[in-house]
């Protein structure tokens, strides 16, 4: 390895580790309450190395936003990549939107966080991310299309405004604020009971007449949900 090789690879490396070290305080953290000199000491370089890699605190926080979204992405293509119906990708991108949120909640925060008005539009990692972000729905959209295609899916829905209107729903009830979870418990149903209603009633909404389908059906292709709501009687008044 040549000179200049061997400067790249640490460079790169270093980079890595910046992100790292970022990763673990915003994960722990507010945005508001990691600053870059906590950066810098987390990584034990000083401020202004930090800024030879990362204009400023919002670059990097971006930057790992990205990372969430990459493994997002790759969800979505396995399971695109299936040999199922399109109607059976639809849900099972779902699904993956929600196991996502399980397996990786700081991620999942972050990517909402970073929607907000908070951050600037001209940080060039903005467009990359909404690109990225884009390319699931993209992936949405397709297997909605196949769908339609295999008859599994309504012919009279659009593929875009069917993909939009579910991530922004899939976004709605995996950020959705603890308030709004308090309202759901204090009625007798759990958070999960919560998520899995709403398979059981868009599965049917989005079906074809030819191949009207329930959540049941799809549990032989890997789809599981729940059990159905069943809330606990309220006390009579």
């Amino acid at each position: 390895m040549g000179i200049a090789d061997r400067r790249q690879r640490e460079k790169e490396q270093r980079r890595t580790e910046i992100i790292d070290a970022a990763e673990h305080l915003f994960f722990s953290r507010n945005y508001e309450d990691v600053s870059m000199e906590d950066i810098a000491r987390e990584v034990e370089l000083n401020k202004a190395t930090i800024y030879l890699y990362f204009k400023n605190k919002e670059a990097l926080y971006a930057t790992i936003v990205l990372r969430g979204i990459e493994i997002l992405k790759e969800k979505y293509m396995e399971c695109m990549e299936k040999e199922v119906p399109g109607i059976v990708k639809v849900a099972l991108m779902g699904q993956a939107y929600y196991y996502f949120s399980q397996e990786y909640p700081d991620y999942l925060r972050m990517i909402h966080f970073y929607g907000t008005e908070r951050f600037s539009g001209e940080n060039p990692c903005t467009a990359e991310i909404g690109k990225g972000y884009g390319t699931c729905r993209l992936i949405l959209r397709d297997a909605i299309r196949e769908g339609i295609d295999d008859g599994t899916i309504r012919a009279d829905l659009d593929p875009f405004l069917t993909s939009m209107y579910l991530m922004i729903s899939f976004m709605g009830i995996l950020s959705m604020e603890d308030k709004w979870k308090m309202v759901i418990e204090a009625e007798g149903f759990s958070y999960e009971q919560y998520t899995s209603e709403f398979f059981r009633f868009i599965i049917p909404a989005i079906s074809s007449e030819s191949h009207k389908m329930d959540v049941k059906d799809l549990a032989a292709f890997g789809f599981f949900l729940t059990e159905p709501a069943e809330p606990e009687k309220k006390r009579k008044k």
